[in-house]
């Protein structure tokens, strides 16, 4: 009954307006606002390149939506909670802000998703990984379009279990986001035969891993998986190539890396790491094509954080434009029934508010086997998304309708 009286609620609201369209929108403005960190570990994979890629999804779509003018508009959460929930309740109590985009660091997206659900605004999770913000911290207002923890650790880690590499030790950012891909990680590797002889915790933006890096080595692992992001993870193998771990056999394995952190090392750190990407520049035409638009611009190429940040502000402005209204309900509405278009490729969100798409297992590149700029990845593998995500059956998440 409370479905039928809302999608009443929204006829009736599309009924009642006329003349121009723009009167549907509020305040004849569609204003979004990419939340991120501009300064710290992750301003390189986020940062003011998500900025760039929301401002060319306002101008790819024309730089209006039913007549009414597209704002973007950003902030630095310094990877601080507080920080984070206090520049989205000014946006939406003060600044008529419509949706907040990207927030890598799910910490912070775990109050900035607190905020969207208690005020009813919409949040495009294209940055924060954690696969809690779909299942028991869900909500209503938001999807969840960056790779989740589930499916950035299932491949890579099977893969490396696979390969012989049965006996695991973690180094582990030590807050929400870290603990759950560790948690996440660990589940696969036991599922594959393998076990975890360990784990340390790490605060973040660390600058000295020697004593975690020798832990590590004293441990035996064949593996060590790095559950953490951005510097943690490129100061990590840097240190860990110097102290010589690769030479004697152990594996690094980096659970969430982005093409800024492998440009950022070389090749001759960097390959032969094994890594799950949702977007690689060159993998396939339409990708391609925008990533040199993004570069001629940005410098860089970008990262799978700065195209999905695009795409999915693509898809919320398409939402609008369709539902013919901003009211958050209808255009989440219309979100979760309109395959998404992510460059060459598609995906679904489901009613949870996870992005179900492909990902792509891959190596990365030796020097002599890169032949132009940013050529760093060869394809290992395709990991179908129904594969990659978690189930609906599992999911934790109270909007998901459970059959018996």
């Amino acid at each position: 009954m409370k479905r039928f009286q809302m999608l009443g609620a929204i006829v009736v609201t599309a009924l009642c307006v006329t003349g121009n369209a723009r009167a549907q929108i509020s305040d004849n403005r569609v204003r979004i606002g990419v939340l991120n960190d501009m300064s710290g570990p992750y301003k390189d994979l986020a940062g003011p390149g998500s900025v760039l890629a929301a401002q060319m999804a306002a101008e790819d779509f024309g730089g209006k939506v039913r007549g009414a003018a597209i704002e973007i508009i950003s902030a630095d959460h310094q990877n601080k909670p507080d920080v984070g929930s206090g520049i989205v309740r000014k946006w939406f109590d003060e600044d008529k802000v419509d949706a907040v985009a990207d927030v890598p660091t799910s910490s912070v997206a775990m109050t900035v998703q607190d905020l969207s659900r208690e005020k009813q605004k919409i949040f495009l999770i294209s940055g924060a990984a954690s696969a809690a913000l779909t299942g028991k911290a869900c909500s209503p207002f938001s999807i969840q379009t960056a790779d989740d923890t589930t499916a950035l650790s299932a491949g890579t880690t099977k893969a490396v279990v696979k390969n012989g590499a049965d006996t695991w030790f973690f180094l582990t950012a030590d807050y929400v986001f870290g603990h759950t891909m560790q948690k996440e990680s660990t589940k696969i590797i036991e599922a594959n035969g393998g076990k975890v002889l360990g784990s340390v915790a790490h605060p973040q933006n660390a600058s000295d891993f020697s004593s975690y890096l020798l832990t590590a080595q004293a441990s035996g692992a064949k593996a060590i998986g790095l559950a953490n992001a951005g510097n943690d993870t490129t100061t990590a193998i840097k240190q860990a190539v110097e102290f010589g771990l690769t030479d004697k056999g152990q594996r690094l394995v980096g659970l969430i890396l982005f093409i800024s952190e492998i440009h950022a090392m070389g090749l001759q750190n960097a390959h032969g790491l094994l890594l799950t990407e949702g977007f690689y520049w060159d993998m396939d035409e339409p990708a391609r094509e925008w990533s040199k638009r993004f570069f001629a611009r940005f410098g860089k190429m970008p990262t799978r954080e700065h195209a999905t940040t695009y795409a999915t502000i693509l898809h919320y402005l398409g939402a609008i434009d369709a539902a013919k209204t901003d009211e958050p309900k209808a255009v989440m509405a219309m979100m979760k029934a309109t395959p998404m278009k992510f460059f060459g490729a598609q995906g679904h969100i489901r009613e949870d508010g996870r992005f179900v798409h492909d990902l792509r297992l891959y190596e990365v590149k030796n020097p002599a086997e890169s032949k132009y700029a940013w050529d760093y990845y060869k394809q290992v593998a395709v990991i179908p998304g129904d594969q990659a995500f978690g189930s609906l059956e599992e999911s934790e998440c109270p909007l998901v309708k459970k059959t018996k």
